[in-house]
């Protein structure tokens, strides 16, 4: 009785799938039109939607910016120290009176980027949208804003501002700081919070301070803390379309991100003692910011002006240590040693107050209306005691003579 059934359980193991139903040639015609039809859709969306809404194709940064729900009158936190509290008190005293500086312009598009290669090319296509972010803060309640040069430099470029509050203005470039990495902007209306500006020459180092800005060009009001790391830093400062040499500034190792530029350093009474300006790539928490002293005569310039002016003696040079002395086998260790520019390659600039004066690539500018130079009071801080016109008598070492000339200081604007 058993072999009946296994081999019928051979004949079923050994009998072959049913075949699957054929595809007709009326089902091939439905898959290839179907397929040609949403093609064409498709492309005819991407042709002719909206600029707008194609882009939100574009890859963006993986950090995307979410609204902000601000609740002050929820917080009840309770400082646990005096410092924490200074600190907080700062912060909440100058927040309303910082700006994110939105730079936005017209950017070429590739046609093919949104299918329009493929048929037609427009001429010149382009976009206007949002290409750079920075921070800037009031320094009058009718409107002055004080931000860096770099984040203002596209003249062909417009400029909005964002407050705290989310409220947006168009904003004008009014100077832009020959000298230093400043410029002045200005918002129509009246009745914005202002930062009160402190005195730079009092700072030291290990003194608390607290740096506030658009980090990222995301995140606005951004608020970081830390000390002064030194005191009159010289860097060479690089960004899209600039470079600078910058002077005389504060180190601090409060964070100062992209975006941060042009943003107020605080003290712990909450006054602006510095212009948040550049951070150094290769390291960490090393910010530096530019002595709001500094900012403090290019305010008042443009206030009595109309323009940002500066005495100028017209020389590039460099301070003289004892490097630079055995180097240039000098007789002194002070000084002002005049060199040629790295980049223009100009030590004494033709038709200034220098020329006039004489001075020449080599010399060594010891005093200044009797002011010793010296690493500590350097000579660019020297020169800006002044205005241009005034009178000036130099004390000056060329090859082993000492010299006095004697000049009025030339003017150099922006």
């Amino acid at each position: 009785m058993e072999e009946p059934i296994n081999n019928q359980i051979s004949q079923e193991a050994a009998r072959p799938e049913k075949a699957g139903r054929r595809i007709g040639w009326r089902d091939l015609l439905v898959i290839i039109l179907a397929g040609i039809f949403g093609f064409l859709g498709g492309l005819t969306a991407q042709i002719w939607l909206p600029i707008e809404v194609l882009e939100d194709k574009i890859p963006s940064l993986v950090i995307e910016r979410q609204p902000e729900v601000i609740h002050q009158e929820t917080i009840h936190y309770v400082p646990q120290t005096t410092h924490e509290e200074r600190v907080i008190e700062s912060a909440n005293q100058a927040l309303p009176g910082v700006v994110s500086v939105v730079v936005t312009r017209e950017v070429a598009v590739d046609p093919f980027l949104y299918g329009w290669g493929w048929f037609y090319q427009p001429v010149e296509p382009s976009v206007r949208q949002e290409v750079s972010h920075g921070t800037g803060f009031f320094i009058s309640a009718d409107g002055l804003i004080l931000t860096n040069k770099h984040v203002v430099l596209d003249e062909d470029a417009d400029y909005q501002v964002v407050t705290i509050d989310n409220e947006t203005y168009p904003a004008q470039v009014l100077a832009r700081d020959p000298l230093h990495d400043l410029a002045l902007m200005k918002v129509e209306g009246d009745g914005f919070p202002v930062l009160e500006l402190g005195d730079s020459d009092q700072l030291v180092p290990g003194q608390t301070v607290l740096a506030i800005g658009n980090a990222l060009g995301q995140f606005e009001g951004t608020v970081s803390t830390g000390i002064i790391s030194g005191l009159s830093r010289m860097v060479s400062a690089y960004g899209f379309g600039y470079s600078d040499v910058l002077t005389d500034l504060i180190q601090t190792d409060a964070a100062i991100n992209h975006g941060n530029s042009g943003g107020p350093l605080l003290d712990l009474n909450g006054q602006v003692v510095g212009v948040n300006v550049a951070m150094a790539e290769q390291a960490q928490n090393v910010g530096f910011a530019i002595p709001i002293n500094q900012a403090k005569r290019a305010i008042k310039s443009f206030q009595e002006t109309g323009r940002i002016v500066y005495p100028f003696l017209g020389i590039s040079y460099v301070m003289v240590d004892q490097d630079i002395q055995e180097e240039h086998q000098l007789d002194y260790d002070y000084g002002a040693l005049i060199i040629q520019d790295p980049q223009s390659g100009v030590s004494v600039m033709s038709g200034s107050t220098a020329e006039a004066m004489g001075l020449k690539e080599g010399d060594v500018i010891l005093e200044f209306n009797g002011q010793k130079v010296t690493a500590d009071q350097m000579l660019g801080r020297i020169i800006q005691e002044y205005d241009p016109g005034d009178q000036i008598i130099l004390k000056v070492w060329r090859q082993g003579q000492i010299l006095t000339l004697e000049g009025s200081l030339g003017q150099r604007e922006g």
